[in-house]
């Protein structure tokens, strides 16, 4: 085949409109090629329209309605497309999470299938925040889909051989279809497509499915199900990964498991997700089996396109007939970004779309404006991993009160009530932007939904001292280890996310950074001799470890959500069906003059004249009284748009932690 051009059936010269494979020397010049472009959207949480919801103005850099332009573009390069949806559409901002609730007044279809039907997506699997709101929501929701949406590890009655299992979904799908060659000859191709899920679902959302829905492993589940494929005549095979890429060794039930999958005979492509990277992409090209520059896991071709409509991905297979069929003789993986490297004008969202999700929007406006109360101070979580937070602790306290009125009359009052929570917008991979801000005046529902965005419920926990600890010990993983004379240390952990970061309201204690952590980001013991948390006490005293205490936490986390452990049934004293959202958005509309300052609960030790660096929102320099409480230092914005931060960590400044606005930094 000529190494410059593929005739798709039209005589385009294709390398003018979509760049040729990197291997397409593999290809044969007297065979006829078919060009089979897969695109991919993955992780999109109703991101639908250029607009922030929590913020109430439109938003520039991402959603689906921008995607759409680029699938518009794709498309037209190629002959033979399919359009496919990884998982996590269907929540994840109050257009989902509030209006597509039965209870919101609003009639009409889920808008994320709206949006989905209008752009003639091929087919979807589901990801883990599809079963927040419970399996007969799901089912509604997916009720108005016109493409066929399949899991193949989402197991509703298990058998002893896999591929007996009971399914939710079907567990596979076959699209037949019509494909034109290179030769301009037509081909019937059938496509087999697997969905694959974290099998973590059971534990993330218990309250929902205990006693009705079980996982498999994701491995063991496409072992036995691919080769079934195969004999029904796909003639090739789709794994919709709704799973990331993580180097660390393969074991049964792993979450994040995109590079095992490479490994399996009879998957010819795989669209990942999940964990809202992109592929190929930065920090993938040197983990092992993950090569960024072919775009293949452990040889198999791949892409991964980031979320909330940041990118779509576009792999193309190119099929070539031999003796035992069609296969991939060469390939091309390309995640393409919404916003062009550079930082150029964002691609314009699709005006069709924008007018179909136009009722559900202004439905979702009025209800995330209706007014609560008031603040009086800024909460904003562009410090929450650096201080005492008021956003933070705001939802602890409301997370304490609501407790305590659940538990009254019951032996359970009498222990000690505590409440545990984290911030969850703490930029990461969600950029620069991703943070909460909300400004002194009116609370609105918005405000309530930005500060806690996920649909967990309330749960109480009975947990000793010593379990206590262990909690705080995990949290404490967020950070790295501080040296005593490294200056510009990085102060954050990146392999564990801002939202597993939890803070303990009713303790106060310190984080002694100059110790290693005691787990990794996945709640497992790395040194059993480490301790960062040190004098840790209640109302003064220091912490018994054999006392009880009521822990007000949400559902994820009591199940054993991030790293931190499943507790056994005894440990419930209270399982209630009341959102977080709804909490904090009643406890601000009762409260005649809510508490929302920060109050000491913890800070951070170091070795003396340590300093670190630590990235967050530009919009932290709006509140310059609050840099110079903590003795900050500005240095300037990074290559990918944060503000870098030096933060003073230990030596003889002490900063009070009585100061809402600041942070602590104590000598050990």
């Amino acid at each position: 085949m000529n190494d410059t051009k593929l005739y798709m059936g039209t005589g385009r010269d294709l390398s003018e409109v979509s760049p040729l494979p990197e291997d397409r020397d593999q290809l044969s010049s007297d065979k006829p090629c078919i060009q089979v472009r897969l695109l991919e959207t993955t992780d999109v949480h109703s991101n639908l329209l250029p607009f922030d919801y929590y913020a109430d103005n439109c938003e520039t850099s991402f959603g689906l309605a921008r995607t759409a332009k680029l699938i518009k573009a794709a498309r037209a390069e190629a002959e033979n497309c399919l359009l496919l949806d990884n998982g996590d559409f269907l929540q994840g901002t109050p257009l989902s999470d509030l209006t597509a609730q039965p209870d919101s007044g609003w009639q009409g279809p889920h808008p994320a299938v709206t949006a989905m039907n209008y752009l003639s997506y091929d087919a979807a699997g589901i990801g883990n925040h599809e079963f927040n709101f419970g399996l007969d929501w799901l089912r509604d929701a997916l009720a108005d889909a016109d493409f066929p949406v399949t899991c193949a590890n989402a197991v509703t009655e298990q058998a002893e051989d896999v591929t007996a299992d009971k399914t939710l979904l079907p567990p596979y799908l076959l699209l037949d279809r019509q494909m034109v060659d290179d030769r301009g000859d037509l081909h019937d191709l059938r496509i087999g497509i697997i969905a694959l899920l974290p099998p973590q679902i059971t534990t993330w959302d218990h309250f929902h499915l205990q006693g009705r829905l079980t996982a498999r492993d994701i491995i063991e589940a496409a072992r036995a199900w691919v080769p079934r494929i195969r004999a029904e005549g796909a003639d090739i095979v789709v794994a919709l990964a709704h799973s990331g890429i993580d180097g660390q060794d393969f074991y049964p039930m792993k979450e994040n498991v995109a590079l095992a999958l490479g490994e399996l005979p009879g998957i010819d492509a795989i669209l990942a997700g999940h964990t809202h990277e992109v592929f190929p992409g930065p920090g993938t090209a040197d983990m092992g089996g993950a090569n960024a520059n072919r775009g293949t896991l452990n040889g198999t071709p791949a892409v991964m396109a980031g979320f909330r409509g940041s990118h779509l991905g576009v792999l193309d297979l190119y099929l070539q007939r031999g003796s035992s069929g069609w296969t991939v003789a060469a390939h091309r993986s390309e995640a393409r970004p919404v916003i062009a490297p550079g930082g150029a004008d964002p691609a314009p969202p699709d005006e069709t779309l924008k007018e179909l999700l136009w009722p559900a929007h202004q439905h979702t406006l009025n209800l995330i404006r209706k007014p609560l109360g008031k603040t009086t101070v800024p909460l904003h979580s562009y410090l929450a991993l650096v201080r005492n937070d008021p956003a933070t602790q705001l939802v602890s306290r409301a997370q304490a009160a609501a407790l305590a009125r659940m538990v009254d009359g019951t032996p359970d009052a009498e222990l000690p009530i505590l409440s545990a929570n984290a911030p969850f917008k703490t930029g990461g991979r969600g950029g620069p932007k991703y943070f909460t801000e909300i400004p002194p005046g009116d609370f609105r529902l918005r405000n309530a939904a930005d500060l806690y965005a996920f649909p967990n419920t309330l749960c109480g926990l009975r947990l000793t001292g010593a379990q206590l600890r262990d909690w705080l010990e995990r949290a404490a993983a967020c950070f790295n280890r501080i040296g005593p004379v490294e200056d510009d240390q990085p102060l954050i952990n990146p392999r564990m996310p801002g939202h597993n970061f939890d803070v303990i309201d009713g303790l106060t204690y310190l984080i002694d950074l100059s110790q290693p952590a005691r787990f990794d980001d996945k709640g497992r013991v790395i040194d059993p001799a480490a301790h960062r948390i040190a004098d840790l006490c209640h109302a003064g005293q220091p912490i018994d470890e054999e006392q009880v205490f009521l822990l007000a936490t949400n559902s994820f986390r009591a199940h054993g959500g991030g790293p931190y452990p499943q507790l056994p049934k005894e440990s419930f004293a209270i399982s209630s069906r009341q959102p977080i959202r709804d909490i904090v958005a009643q406890y601000v509309q009762d409260t005649t003059t809510p508490e929302m300052t920060a109050q000491p609960i913890w800070r951070f030790a170091a070795p003396p004249g340590a300093t670190a660096v630590f990235d967050t929102g530009p919009g932290i320099r709006r509140y310059a009284d609050e840099l110079a409480a903590l003795g900050a230092t500005d240095l300037g914005d990074t290559s990918a748009g944060f503000a870098r931060l030096r933060l003073p960590l230990g030596g003889p400044t002490t900063h009070s932690l009585a100061n809402p606005g600041g942070a602590a930094y104590v000598t050990p």
